[in-house]
């Protein structure tokens, strides 16, 4: 564990880890809580880590184990339905590198990680409580997934702290989403810097001061709009639809991937 790299090795892994695996050329990374027994449990979307339900799919989808990937004896294929997935560790790194997600960095430490979905400012709760909330939701859901609103990364977070963000009467978002947003948008708020200079340092310094302050800004730990919610009473109010996330359709020109 580091600066530069959160990877770990299997035999530091202990229950209650939030642990991720980047996936094919970096273009994203799943998420999961380790839970002991070799087992991993972790949030997904029809069968699929990622999932928007549009053409993007094509890209994400692509990006990450093939459909067709074999599963061993001692997991259970995910069925076409979204949910929380008990998978063994292997299963679930599908071949890639294992790592460990960061919680109660300081700011210097968060500002250094360019990219989000890595490390978060909150303090996560004790590791017994942590494997409660995911045993707990495995049993009972963690709602619609959306890739930016209620994502892999999401549920890991929540099982971590407890928190929220409560947007009305939705739950989002993680640090992986907001780093993909994030991106064009600092890009978007920097060009006014043309007017004032032309060169091509100075605005592109400004570019990444916007990108790291709304990444620091919107950061679970920095955030007003959360709430802390306990596993029971967040899954009762999903069930009555007090939180709702719409799950996008899937989109008509998206084909899954071949083994």
């Amino acid at each position: 564990m580091g600066l530069l790299s959160n990877r770990i090795d299997r035999s530091s892994l202990k229950p209650g880890d939030h642990i991720y695996s980047w996936r094919t050329a970096y273009i994203y990374a799943h998420h999961g809580i380790y839970v002991g027994d070799d087992r991993v449990i972790h949030f997904t979307r029809r069968g699929q880590e990622v999932g928007t339900g549009t053409v993007l799919d094509l890209i994400l989808v692509s990006s990450g184990p093939s459909r067709g990937h074999t599963h061993c004896p001692t997991c259970v294929p995910p069925n076409e339905g979204y949910g929380v997935v008990s998978s063994c560790l292997n299963c679930f790194l599908a071949g890639g590198v294992l790592y460990r997600f960061e919680y109660s960095v300081n700011a210097a430490h968060f500002l250094a990680k360019a990219r989000g979905g890595t490390c978060t400012l909150a303090v996560s709760d004790p590791d017994d409580i942590v494997v409660h909330r995911a045993k707990h939701l495995l049993q009972n859901g963690f709602g619609c997934y959306d890739v930016f609103k209620n994502n892999c990364e999401d549920f890991a977070i929540y099982c971590k702290t407890g928190l929220l963000v409560l947007e009305g009467r939705t739950m989002g978002q993680s640090g992986q989403a907001v780093s993909i947003i994030g991106g064009p948008i600092a890009a978007v708020l920097s060009t006014p810097m043309r007017l004032v200079t032309t060169n091509v340092y100075g605005m592109a310094a400004t570019a990444v001061s916007v990108y790291c302050a709304s990444r620091y800004a919107t950061d679970i730990g920095m955030r007003a709009d959360v709430a802390k919610v306990a596993v029971e009473d967040l899954t009762r109010r999903l069930s009555s639809g007090l939180f709702q996330v719409i799950e996008p359709p899937l989109a008509a020109n998206v084909l899954p991937t071949t083994s």
